[in-house]
């Protein structure tokens, strides 16, 4: 099966800042795509304004209808997607650049991931209907007139605070979800939910330090094994793929802002020397530890 990585439409209501792709609003979005999609830097936010859709998002059926908020994680796998005729619409997306500029990384934690992977459909009240229109209308406008030097930096902060607004709502939503089907015993869906959740802290703990899988695995007494093979179940991702997202945000948080050199980078991520974190960076970020740094103090 060949996966698609799309790219954020232009043209009519469709919003960005200048010619980037690093946040675009997007209105009356009535198609949808064919075949399957894997997005490799985008998140998106989508607003369901009429109809009924149906999709599978990364193996698990998932279903969104009129007033339901669905968010998309970068690197997800949506395929076999189904949509009423009458259906639209609202988008958000946003890259992992825009994530920095708008400073959110330091409000979401691993174990939110696990709460948005499990339960990334939200619907509505009708309070939170108004409140997203009011912010999305905001965006729109913002987007539409860049009539001044500061109107960038206000469209970065009216996403930031947006999605935390967001946020905010599906971590109601999912505690709920688990409350409401909460368990006891060894071999629930809720255990092994709490062993994924003691993982993702363990993880952001170590600040990218720690990138062997059975360290993790004997911090939990549970075995490699085990860890994976639940991982897989429940979050559809191996425990790497975690690891490494946390190794890169402790990496590209030094380059961006600390005046640390790539080989106190290097010492401090326990990498065994210089030359073997400038291929990770290489491997993992598109380009070496200083031409990263480049292109980040040159778009400041």
């Amino acid at each position: 099966m060949e996966i698609q990585d799309l790219k954020p439409r232009k043209g009519n209501d469709t919003y960005r800042i200048d010619d980037s792709d690093d946040v675009v609003v997007m209105e009356n979005i009535g198609k949808v795509p064919s075949g399957a999609i894997c997005l490799q830097n985008h998140g998106i936010i989508i607003f369901c304004t009429k109809g009924r859709a149906q999709f599978e998002y990364d193996g698990n059926v998932v279903q969104i209808q009129k007033n339901d908020l669905f968010l998309y994680m970068v690197h997800s796998t949506v395929s076999n997607l189904m949509a009423s005729p009458d259906f639209n619409c609202r988008q958000i997306w946003f890259s992992r650049s825009e994530l920095w500029n708008i400073n959110i990384y330091n409000q979401i934690h691993l174990t939110d991931l696990s709460l948005l992977k499990l339960q990334p459909v939200v619907h509505l009240t009708h309070d939170d209907i108004k409140f997203c229109d009011t912010y999305f209308q905001l965006l729109c406008n913002r987007m539409k007139y860049l009539t001044s030097p500061l109107s960038s930096n206000i469209v970065h902060s009216l996403l930031g605070t947006f999605l935390l607004e967001i946020l905010a709502m599906m971590r109601h939503n999912s505690e709920r979800a688990v409350e409401r089907g909460h368990q006891k015993g060894p071999d629930t869906f809720f255990y092994k939910k709490r062993i994924i959740d003691n993982f993702m802290r363990l993880v952001e703990n170590s600040d990218g330090r720690i990138r062997r899988v059975n360290e993790f695995a004997a911090q939990l007494n549970v075995t490699p094994k085990y860890l994976s093979t639940i991982l897989k179940e429940v979050m559809n991702r191996k425990p790497s793929v975690y690891i490494q997202l946390y190794t890169l945000k402790a990496i590209e948080y030094r380059l961006r802002f600390t005046g640390m050199t790539m080989q106190e980078i290097s010492y401090d991520l326990n990498f065994p020397n210089p030359s073997f974190f400038g291929k990770y960076c290489k491997e993992h970020l598109g380009m070496t530890p200083m031409e990263y740094r480049m292109k980040f103090q040159k778009g400041k």
